[in-house]
């Protein structure tokens, strides 16, 4: 099917990168938004963003959009859309959703009144009054804004940050999504050397790692569309396989983390095993205070721990300058640190060359990037 108008949700500050890479996927018709990127185009592309968007949260079909004020225009509108398109009469379609500044306020009393408009359109086209609902998980979601609202199915189920290789972390790990951005905007390449000086659970060196070598993110995890009757199993199998043409393992990238907790860097190895990228990895218990430049060019990308986080306030401050004495402008080297701290730079020492606005989760934070050398 073509002309398929897709949502996908993202982080704050990231729509830019989800644009661009859908558009280098080959996407059609993409356009960014506040939080979000939309594109029209047909089940590979819906595939293809679920398996190898780096950046995007999931993919969502939207299957309506138009403006309510009442509950029973609501009902009559959602009713009026194509169900028995997308869902069959075993499959599950629980409904959630959220309002903002609108006059149908109450989020259980929207789910509701969606919930039994759906049910009495399948109930006539399927000619049946009770849905077992013991088939595919249909997950249909509402946003509701400024009474205009939009009615999507998820085609990804849990979201695409959950990559598979992160079983286990430690305590405040970066999101993948978010390391990934990361990893993009500190011009990570094929032949880069990365350093995390605060590897944690490895998240950022793996994400670095499957950038440089062109390894899509979602290739070995599965998606609730898998499971439609809707989407041709072939379109999966296709999509993959092309994920698999593209990926460069004749590439020079190589990876270092540091931490000073032993359980973290087990942990970074484990994960990047998952990964399929173990042997672009080494890691090694070490302090901030003994980092050194032990190589001709590089790129560190880290997330320090800070208030909010880990330490109190003044130990976050007192890591960012030990960060400032240590990481040297120089030639072939730049520095990429998410902090949400506003006088990061104040206690880093000099003022970043570029920043960037990017949210931790609910945390506002920069990126500050320092990349010129003296």
């Amino acid at each position: 099917m073509d002309n398929i108008k897709c949502v996908v949700p993202c982080l704050l500050g990231l729509e830019g990168l989800v644009a661009d890479e859908l558009r280098r996927m080959n996407i059609k018709n993409v356009q960014a938004d506040n939080g979000r990127v939309f594109f029209t185009d047909n089940y590979n592309a819906v595939a293809r963003a679920n398996i190898c968007s780096r950046y995007g949260e999931r993919v969502l079909i939207e299957i309506g959009n138009f403006k309510a004020t009442t509950f029973s225009e609501l009902f009559d509108k959602v009713e009026a859309l194509p169900w028995e398109q997308w869902i069959d009469k075993e499959d599950e379609f629980p409904v959630k959703g959220s309002s903002l500044n609108s006059k149908l306020s109450s989020v259980p009393s929207c789910q509701s009144i969606i919930k039994k408009a759906i049910v009495k359109r399948l109930s006539k086209k399927y000619k049946i009054e009770w849905f077992r609902e013991t088939g595919a998980l249909h997950q249909i979601q509402f946003l509701l804004m400024k009474d205009n609202i939009s009615i999507m199915i998820d085609t990804s189920g849990i979201g695409l940050h959950k990559r598979g290789y992160r079983a286990n972390s430690i305590e405040a790990p970066i999101k993948e999504t978010l390391a990934a951005a990361m990893v993009n905007l500190s011009h990570i390449r094929s032949d880069s050397t990365l350093i995390d000086t605060f590897c944690g659970s490895g998240t950022i060196l793996i994400e670095g790692a499957m950038y440089a070598l062109n390894i899509a993110p979602n290739i070995n995890r599965n998606f609730s569309a898998e499971e439609w009757n809707t989407i041709p199993a072939n379109i999966w199998v296709d999509e993959r396989e092309r994920a698999k043409s593209l990926i460069n393992y004749d590439c020079k990238f190589q990876a270092f983390g540091y931490d000073i907790d032993d359980y973290a860097l087990q942990l970074t190895i484990e994960n990047a095993k998952k990964a399929g990228v173990e042997d672009r990895i080494k890691v090694s218990n070490r302090n901030i205070c003994d980092f050194s430049e032990d190589f001709e060019k590089a790129a560190v990308v880290c997330n320090p721990p800070y208030g909010e986080r880990l330490l109190d306030i003044s130990q976050a401050q007192e890591i960012y300058k030990t960060m400032g004495k240590l990481f040297e402008s120089k030639k072939g080297w730049s520095y990429s640190i998410i902090s949400p701290d506003d006088d990061f730079e104040k206690y880093f020492g000099r003022k970043a060359d570029k920043r960037r606005k990017l949210y931790n989760g609910m945390i506002k934070c920069q990126v500050y990037m320092y990349f010129k050398s003296i």
